[in-house]
């Protein structure tokens, strides 16, 4: 009998090829009444020896991030981090949801590197991995303390998130607003919350995505709405609808990203399909592989994220119309990136 996980993404644990134990694929599940069918969050706290991730691919905006979480209590199942926890000893399937590595010390690492007398300011994304402000956010407050470092030093950031949470720290970003210090990209890629609730489980509702762009833009913090991932047969159909309502809200632009399934992912997500949309699975997987010549994923640079062929053709040119349409005067937004240098003359000038 095939069993749904509730409140998870994954639906098994793929093997992990760096470990030679072979585990079962199936997941323990809670028999008890109150927690049938669920699986409890395991919290694992860690000392990083970094913090700053270097960037190297020119699909992404940026020259370095910080990911304050290993693992991703959100549990979307196309997630292309997923393919990290391997590395940690962990599966990328249920693992990767339930077993979180918190890196506690992440804010005194930050504040160590941008009080360097060789760092120059440039933005730094928060998050790009696993989100920054996942459900456990709220207890450990890492991201939180990671801003007041950057708001410290005066030294630009960018949010990228799914959750509602970040509203608790409009204090912090309203000033940093203020000097052009940070922009936030919101990810949304459907109006469809019944999808929603199966393909990112442990995120904030559509409703509430759309009221946390107008809340950002309405306190003057710049915001992208981050369409991605488009899976063709499942949610191409909200583009044009998706662009209006984040361009009512407020959004300055929006930038859209194809599905690819990369690694473990592929298995996660054929699963995923059979759980939810058995009558379309071979559909959906199909119209994936016309995205990446004939396969699911994709790892070829300037080309994984758009895709290409007729249906990653036709996704492009709906935003391209729905942009026209909706996002007329489209904003561009630029970095402070002289008040740090300021900043950090002026803490020098004390020695």
């Amino acid at each position: 009998m095939q069993i749904t996980v509730k409140g998870r993404g994954a639906q098994l644990n793929p093997h992990n090829p760096f470990l030679s134990e072979i585990r079962s694929k199936q997941p323990f599940l809670f028999k008890d009444e109150k927690e049938e069918g669920k699986l409890r969050t395991n919290i694992i706290e860690v000392d990083a020896k970094s913090i700053l991730n270097k960037i190297t691919s020119p699909d992404v905006p940026g020259e370095y991030s910080i990911n304050p979480y290993q693992g991703c209590e959100h549990g979307c199942a196309y997630c292309y981090a997923r393919n990290t926890h391997p590395y940690w000893g962990y599966s990328a399937g249920l693992d990767f949801e339930t077993q979180i590595m918190v890196k506690r010390n992440a804010p005194e690492l930050l504040d160590k590197a941008l009080s360097r007398k060789s760092w120059t300011a440039k933005p730094i994304m928060l998050s790009g991995n696993t989100d920054c402000y996942q459900p456990i956010e709220k207890k450990f407050m890492i991201t939180r303390r990671l801003l007041e470092v950057f708001w410290k030093h005066k030294h630009p950031v960018s949010i990228i998130t799914k959750n509602s949470l970040i509203l608790r720290d409009m204090d912090i970003l309203k000033n940093m607003a203020l000097h052009n210090l940070v922009h936030v990209a919101v990810s949304i890629n459907t109006l469809d919350d019944k999808l929603r609730q199966k393909l990112e489980p442990r995120t904030a509702s559509v409703n509430k995505r759309l009221q946390l762009i107008k809340a950002l833009t309405d306190q003057g913090i710049p915001v992208t709405a981050l369409a991605a991932p488009i899976i063709p047969g499942l949610n191409d159909q909200d583009i044009i609808p998706l662009v209006k309502k984040v361009a009512e809200a407020g959004a300055r632009t929006v930038k859209q990203i194809v599905v690819r399934l990369n690694g473990d992912v592929a298995e996660i997500f054929s699963d995923w399909l059979g759980h939810h949309y058995p009558d379309r699975r071979s559909k959906v997987l199909n119209k994936i592989k016309s995205l990446h010549g004939g396969k699911l994923g994709n790892s070829q640079l300037r080309k994984r994220m758009k895709g290409s062929g007729i249906i990653a053709d036709i996704i492009h040119q709906q935003f391209d119309l729905a942009r026209r349409l909706f996002l007329m005067e489209e904003q561009p937004f630029s970095y402070n990136l002289d008040l740090y240098e300021m900043s950090k003359r002026s803490q020098l000038s004390l020695f």
